[in-house]
This record gives structure tokens, C-alpha cells and sequence, in this order.
């Protein structure tokens, strides 16, 4: 509504005679989603993130109850 400078009222109102008319509202252009490298290939399988993670988890409990004794 700010781009165009239209009240909350006057775009719902075009919306609605949009709607109305049937018509799809014009596209400048078509969207197009932007990628970006994100490096080197990683040799972790993604997959068993959740596996790795408990076992770290595992692993620093551990450290933590030999520490105690």
C-alpha cells in the first residue's frame, strides 16, 4: 500500500473489484529465487544429524559424571 500510496480502504477495494473482474493482476516480472554457493562439499550425512548430536550429548554426560567422581 505504501509503494503505491493507496489507503488500507482503496486497496482493499481494488482487490475486490480484481477479484471481481476475473482478471489475474499483471506481473512485472517473474520471481526468481537467488542461489549462492555455500562452498566446498561437506562429507557429513545430514541424515543422521540427529544420531551425531545424541551421541555428543552422550559423550560430554559422560565427561561431566567423571569429573564428579
Amino acid at each position: 500500500m505504501r509503494e503505491r500510496g493507496l489507503s488500507f480502504k482503496e486497496a482493499l477495494n481494488e482487490a475486490a473489484r480484481i477479484g471481481l473482474r476475473g482478471k489475474p493482476p499483471k506481473r512485472t516480472k517473474p520471481f526468481t529465487q537467488k542461489s549462492f554457493r555455500m562452498g566446498a562439499p561437506q562429507d557429513f550425512r545430514w541424515d543422521k544429524a540427529l544420531a551425531v548430536a545424541d551421541a555428543l550429548e552422550d559423550e560430554e554426560l559422560n565427561r561431566k559424571l567423571a569429573l564428579r567422581k
